[in-house]
């Protein structure tokens, strides 16, 4: 196994903070899917990536964060990051690279609901304390990104992909981990803006609702876990129904 660092390629520092990460993250899944950094390779260290792409630490954790629940790269404590061999693309019919407008996050909304219910109440059975701890840990950190104004979009997929972990069907979390990023809405458009709500209060109010998911699962109970997951995602379904028939009716 090659253990040695690979050099990311220089760029002069940057202001712009909207999408940092997200250019991050699809510079190295490119660079992964086109075997230029391989299975069981190191990532270059957080120091590396801030010093060469003149960016801040939180955006090199944000992208890291991402590329985990893409199931890319796996993170072994004081040790680094690693990359994994990455599924093969085109298994499923789902492209996330074209899911752009507020029509496709609706559909891929509709679907989660679905899923994902279903998953929580399977994880509420299943889960064991390790998983749990990873739900919390995900709590915890997007909180502290809320507090800090940073982005915490991949704390989100954390704690989703952590769900799916903790069915212990691997099937769920497969399908989390190639939607990636695209599991967030917000991470393709600015919900909290379109709706007209105060983007702070709408992600502590995702959080409340997070929380409610979790207390569910803790206790193990199923049904409680399975209503808190559809009233979680079918909120950001609405509000999203909202804007696109607002829009439509702008435009007719």
């Amino acid at each position: 196994m090659n253990t040695q660092s690979s050099p990311i390629s220089h760029a002069p520092p940057r202001r712009r903070s909207r999408g940092l990460a997200h250019e991050l993250v699809a510079e190295l899944t490119q660079r992964i899917r086109a075997g230029a950094l391989k299975p069981g390779e190191k990532l270059p260290t957080e120091s590396e990536i801030v010093r060469e792409r003149g960016v801040s630490r939180t955006v090199v954790r944000e992208a890291i964060s991402r590329l985990q629940a893409a199931g890319l790269v796996e993170t072994r404590h004081g040790i680094g990051s690693f990359v994994l061999t990455p599924a093969p693309q085109g298994t499923l019919r789902i492209d996330p690279g074209t899911l752009t407008t507020v029509r496709d996050v609706i559909a891929i909304l509709e679907l989660r609901i679905s899923l994902e219910t279903e998953a929580a109440s399977l994880a509420a059975l299943r889960r064991n304390e390790a998983q749990l701890a990873e739900m919390r840990a995900a709590l915890d950190e997007f909180q502290a990104a809320v507090a800090s104004e940073s982005s915490c979009v991949g704390a989100d997929i954390r704690f989703h992909l952590a769900i799916a972990e903790a069915t212990c069907n691997p099937h769920f979390s497969d399908f989390m981990k190639h939607l990636g990023e695209t599991i967030i809405p917000r991470a393709r458009v600015n919900t909290a803006r379109l709706a007209g709500d105060d983007f702070a209060a709408y992600l502590y109010r995702v959080n409340r609702e997070h929380e409610d998911i979790y207390n569910a699962i803790r206790r193990q109970d199923a049904e409680a876990a399975r209503a808190a997951m559809r009233t979680h995602l079918s909120n950001s379904r609405e509000r999203l129904v909202r804007v696109q028939e607002e829009a439509e009716g702008g435009r007719a």
